[in-house]
C-alpha cells in the first residue's frame, strides 16, 4: 500500500472512532448518568456533577483525535498522550471488570476500544510517521 494510501486510510479510521467519544461525552454531558441502562432522575448532585465532568473529558479527548487527523503522520505526540489517557480509562475499567463482573454490552465496546483500538491506532500512526520520515 502507498503510503498517502495508508495515511488516508489511518485518517478516516481515526475519524470513525472518535465519533464515539464524542457521542458518548457528548450525551454524558447533555443527560449525565441517566444515559446509563437503569440509572433515573433524581441523582445525587456529587454523582451528577462528576459524571457530567468526565463526560467533558472524553468529549475534550474526542475533539483532541480529531485535532490530530489533518495531519496525522505528524501529530505522534498527541496521538501517544492521548492514547495512553485512554489506555489508563481503559485499565481503570478492566478493575472494575475483575472486581465486580462485565458490566453492560455499550461498556464492554468501550473496554474494547480503549485496550484495543486505541492500542492499535498509536501502532499504526507510528509507522505511517515512520513512512512519512517523521
Amino acid at each position: 500500500m502507498r503510503a498517502d494510501s495508508e495515511k488516508r486510510l489511518l485518517q478516516i479510521t481515526v475519524a470513525a472512532a472518535c465519533l464515539v467519544p464524542l457521542l458518548a461525552g457528548g450525551a454524558g454531558i447533555l443527560r449525565s448518568a441517566e444515559i446509563l441502562p437503569g440509572v433515573a432522575a433524581p441523582l445525587p448532585i456529587d454523582l451528577d456533577s462528576h459524571f457530567r465532568y468526565l463526560s467533558g473529558l472524553l468529549f475534550g479527548i474526542g475533539i483532541a483525535f480529531a485535532f490530530a487527523i489533518p495531519r496525522i503522520e505528524r501529530n505522534g505526540a498527541l496521538v501517544r498522550a492521548l492514547g495512553l489517557i485512554v489506555v489508563a480509562g481503559g485499565l481503570a475499567r478492566l478493575v472494575s471488570l475483575i472486581q465486580h463482573g462485565p458490566p453492560g454490552s455499550g461498556h464492554i465496546f468501550g473496554l474494547v476500544m480503549e485496550l484495543g483500538v486505541v492500542p492499535a491506532i498509536m501502532l499504526w500512526q507510528a509507522r505511517v510517521a515512520r513512512r512519512f520520515g517523521r
